[in-house]
């Protein structure tokens, strides 16, 4: 048996690209198999696909220069050849002649012009080892498609759904891809039932399997393609929003979806404010880490499994919401590309859960309105997120006190619209940051005050300012940590702590006396 090697050129995966022989051999997988795929299944069978084809193709190539040389075979002046056991060398026939060996049968001997010289070989001889056709090795790192897949399976699955998304005959679903042509046929029908079912169901959410209990389509197709195809079909009706986690694949109706889910709510949305960053010092910048607003451009994931603590801002307690910041988004559940995903909070103590939202565009979470009410939460109160036991869940819980009466900056709106701040006596139950702590009594009269700001867009360093100055007045010191008035500016309007700490560093009025503590130097502004 003769073996030969096989070496693709080094870049050759990291170059890869979709090619039209590519699309026409998943068109036909996906049509052998009956079932949608995801992107790592097809690219695995285009891999090792590729492997063959490129085999193929190195061996036609050296093969081109003549024909095989094989023992048995016959040879004439003139006659190209190609010898595999000498690394496919090529050269031409220039002499045939008997062959003399009394211990063999009859036989010829060829010789041939190589471009090294002229060599003789055997030929019209039945039994020899090379008489058998050469064996490519898979000697290269590269030919391995375990190994490709180890190396360079993120590009390659990046590479393809771009490829197959430049194809509109194919079509994807909860991470799945399958020809459009193939699918079963779901009409306007079906979807009004799966309306309906859905709308009995409160709005759902609802699987595709419980769905197709009451939608009938046909049952001699293989299911996986009627319930993809069901699922490509509401996935284009404007009426229905996929919701769920990764590998999971839920239904529920948009219009019953939560208000706050459907749009982000004003609260939490930021009007981008341009400051330099290299202003900030690496006490700063620590902070920043700290503090953990989803706003800010801090990519330090949180470890899987990992508990973390966030301290509750105002615009996340007035919604009821949770940060989709670098430290918490490892405990929510992601998916493929559905815009909104339903999954169940846990409250740590009583084991009650209660359905919630992540919406990763906008980097919240959304449902804990009622509970935040329930725990007596408030701005600055510390909360702790984990794991839930089922996937898909995660436990929230505030660290319960005895109920006591805390002296806590409380916020207070006067009949002018303007905003003051005072210590006064508030019923606490549940642990918090003393410095971003503060207390709300008039919900309503601050929401004025968000709608009076927005409407005349009084300016970011005025509110600022306008802050500094009264949290100082509570201050004998009449300084203000950073931590402090990131919380109070968060009362009136979203902002990350990034444009807080950058007018703190820049300008002269705001006087930095240690440990990230400011006093407003009114001489300065004059």
């Amino acid at each position: 048996m003769v073996t030969v090697s096989a070496k693709l050129r080094e870049d050759y995966w990291e170059t890869f690209e979709i090619q039209e022989a590519d699309i026409e051999f998943l068109y036909n997988h996906l049509l052998e198999v009956e079932t949608p795929q995801t992107p790592r299944e097809l690219v695995a069978a285009l891999v090792k696909d590729r492997v063959q084809r490129e085999i193929r193709s190195i061996e036609e190539q050296r093969s081109s220069g003549g024909d095989v040389y094989l023992p048995r075979e016959s040879y004439e002046v003139g006659q190209s050849l190609v010898f595999p056991a000498l690394d496919w060398r090529r050269g031409e026939v220039v002499d045939v002649r008997p062959g003399r060996n009394p211990d063999s049968p009859a036989f010829e001997v060829v010789r041939v012009k190589m471009d090294d010289g002229e060599h003789e070989f055997a030929a019209d001889l039945e039994d020899h080892k090379l008489n058998h056709p050469p064996e490519i090795a898979e000697e290269t790192e590269l030919l391995d498609p375990a190994n490709v897949l180890d190396m360079f399976g993120g590009l390659l699955v990046e590479r393809l759904e771009k490829g197959l998304e430049e194809h509109s005959d194919s079509v994807r679903i909860a991470g799945r891809w399958f020809p459009r042509a193939l699918l079963v046929d779901v009409n306007v029908g079906h979807l009004n039932l799966a309306e309906a079912v859905l709308d009995m169901a409160g709005g759902g959410p609802l699987s595709t399997a419980a769905l197709l209990e009451q939608v009938e389509l046909p049952s001699e197709a293989n299911p996986k393609l009627v319930e993809f195809s069901l699922d490509l079909a509401l996935q284009e009706d404007d009426r229905f929003d996929e919701v769920g986690p990764a590998g999971q694949v839920l239904w529920f109706l948009k219009r019953l979806e939560p208000e706050e889910v459907r749009e982000m709510p004003r609260y939490l949305r930021y009007d981008e404010i341009e400051y330099d960053r290299d202003e900030l010092t690496s006490e700063m910048l620590a902070l920043e880490q700290e503090l953990g607003d989803e706003l800010s451009p801090i990519r330090k994931p949180g470890r899987p499994g990992e508990d973390t603590v966030i301290r509750l801002i105002y615009p996340h307690w007035r919604v009821g919401s949770l940060p989709l910041a670098a430290h918490t988004q490892h405990l929510f559940p992601t998916a493929y590309e559905a815009p909104r995903i339903r999954f169940l909070l846990v409250d740590g103590e009583t084991n009650e859960k209660f359905p919630g939202w992540v919406v990763p565009e906008h980097r919240y979470v959304y449902g804990l309105r009622d509970w935040y009410e329930e725990q007596g939460l408030m701005p600055g109160s510390l909360l702790r997120l984990q794991r839930g036991e089922e996937p898909g869940e995660v436990i929230v819980s505030s660290e319960k006190q005895r109920s006591s009466r805390d002296w806590i900056r409380t916020v207070l709106v006067g009949s002018d619209g303007g905003i003051v701040y005072a210590m006064l006596k508030q019923t606490v139950t549940a642990a918090y940051d003393e410095r971003m702590a503060i207390a709300v009594p008039d919900v309503e009269a601050l929401d004025e005050v968000w709608r009076q700001l927005r409407k005349h867009r009084s300016p970011f360093e005025s509110i600022v300012v306008n802050n500094v100055r009264e949290l100082a007045k509570l201050n004998p010191q009449s300084h203000v940590h950073a931590s402090e008035l990131y919380a109070a500016v968060n009362v009136v309007r979203r902002c990350p702590p990034g444009p807080i700490l950058a007018l703190l560093a820049s300008r002269p009025w705001f006087v930095h006396v240690g440990h990230l503590h400011f006093r407003f130097d009114d001489s300065a502004t004059t």
